[in-house]
């Protein structure tokens, strides 16, 4: 096993690269800039060489679909989305989509479009492509599993402005996307100033990368991989000194530790107001328990069904979240807004110009409640947070009633 960095060259256009050789494999990592053209020309210029006979990219199965597949998305099960809890994931992806939106129409270049390039010329070559990068969703929820409520409310508000933003994308975070990571890019101040999240981002990516590399089983002698150029040094680091079983590694950083179905915190909220209730009913009569019932059921019924009617859901999803969130004990991880969100995608269901246009309508506010796409996910989101609210006020409400 051997490593020796590169210089540039003409066949890479003065891009980074790094090259290694091990168990009888050559790898050449490619490092290029997610918004540069000069990077497609590399990358078009390298596997023209004819020195590779295969080449890796910094791509998941549905990343790889957006970029070569435009119309992947209009075949995308919707109901199937909601049904398996997906939609969190769904809706960061959107949020990703339309930060690229806004890089293309600024910068005149589709972001990952060098990415694209040498997809497209692997297949147009016959060489076997593999793609090396963990799927989104998989580390959008292992970021969100290892942060504090309040980091998660403060990213998942930092995506939800990023989606709605007008202002163009500054200089300097240009400049930071060329040397570093499109993901990482998205989350902006956020995954800077979060190391958890830089190393659920960066650093688990690399090992993941390198990981997949060396499971290759195609008989490949001599590897081009294209990642950006923040994943070079990490990459390389792990492609020559990692000693793990690569299966073993890609297995352990794909796995998402399974949320606890019911929280604590919620156990203990549900129990002092169920219980609150039914001390009500048997200390102090049966119209101050129905009173304290009465006061659960509008709280947090009223506030799902405005929810559902902020997201201009159809009249019978915000009747599905009027009457699913104050039965939430006793249905316990199945929040209102998927009942809300299925009723809306029946009743609403997608057409085929609303997932082409899904792209660049997650741009824009107005975009969301014309898309019917957009609109379900507005649906599942709003309903969700004003049950989240109810619970909270009722609580506080019968509490204080029950000690006053």
């Amino acid at each position: 096993m051997s490593t020796e960095s590169s210089t540039a060259t003409d066949a890479f256009a003065g891009q980074p690269i790094v090259e290694l050789e091990r168990d009888g494999v050559r790898y050449t990592l490619l490092g290029t800039a997610h918004v540069s053209k000069t990077s497609i020309d590399a990358v078009m210029a390298a596997i023209d060489s004819g020195r590779f006979d295969a080449v890796a990219v910094e791509l998941d199965e549905q990343r790889h679909k957006a970029l070569t597949h435009p119309d992947a998305l209009a075949q995308l099960d919707l109901v199937k989305v909601i049904r398996e809890r997906k939609i969190a994931p769904f809706a960061a992806n959107l949020a990703l989509a339309a930060y690229q939106r806004r890089l293309a129409e600024q910068l005149g270049i589709e972001p990952g479009a060098e990415l694209k390039a040498a997809a497209v010329e692997a297949a147009a070559r016959g060489l076997p492509l593999q793609l090396i990068d963990r799927d989104v969703g998989i580390t959008f929820r292992r970021i969100l599993h290892g942060l504090r409520w309040w980091d998660r409310m403060k990213l998942v508000g930092g995506l939800a402005g990023g989606l709605f933003a007008s202002d163009e994308v500054s200089e300097d975070d240009i400049e930071r996307l060329k040397e570093g990571d499109m993901l990482e890019s998205s989350f902006g101040e956020f995954a800077r100033d979060t190391p958890s999240l830089y190393a659920t981002l960066i650093d688990e990516r690399d090992q993941y990368m390198a990981a997949k590399l060396r499971e290759r089983g195609d008989g490949a002698t001599h590897v081009l991989a294209v990642v950006g150029a923040g994943h070079l040094k990490g990459m390389a680091r792990y492609l020559a000194e990692d000693q793990r079983v690569p299966t073993e590694l890609t297995a352990q950083l794909a796995h998402v530790v399974k949320k606890r179905n019911i929280p604590w915190i919620t156990i203990i909220l549900m129990l002092l107001i169920c219980g609150g209730i039914a001390w009500g009913y048997f200390n102090g009569g049966r119209d101050l328990g129905r009173e304290l019932l009465l006061q659960w059921v509008a709280w947090t019924g009223g506030l799902a069904g405005l929810g559902a009617l902020l997201a201009r859901g159809h009249i019978l999803s915000i009747l599905a979240a009027a009457i699913s969130a104050p039965l939430k004990p006793f249905r316990p991880g199945l929040p209102p807004g998927m009942f809300s969100a299925l009723v809306e995608v029946h009743l609403r269901k997608p057409a085929y110009p609303d997932f082409l246009a899904l792209r660049d309508d997650a741009q824009t506010l107005a975009g969301w409640y014309r898309n019917r796409v957009c609109r379900v996910v507005l649906v599942f989101l709003l309903t969700n947070l004003g049950s989240m609210v109810g619970v909270w006020v009722s609580g506080a409400a019968i509490i204080g009633k029950l000690m006053g």
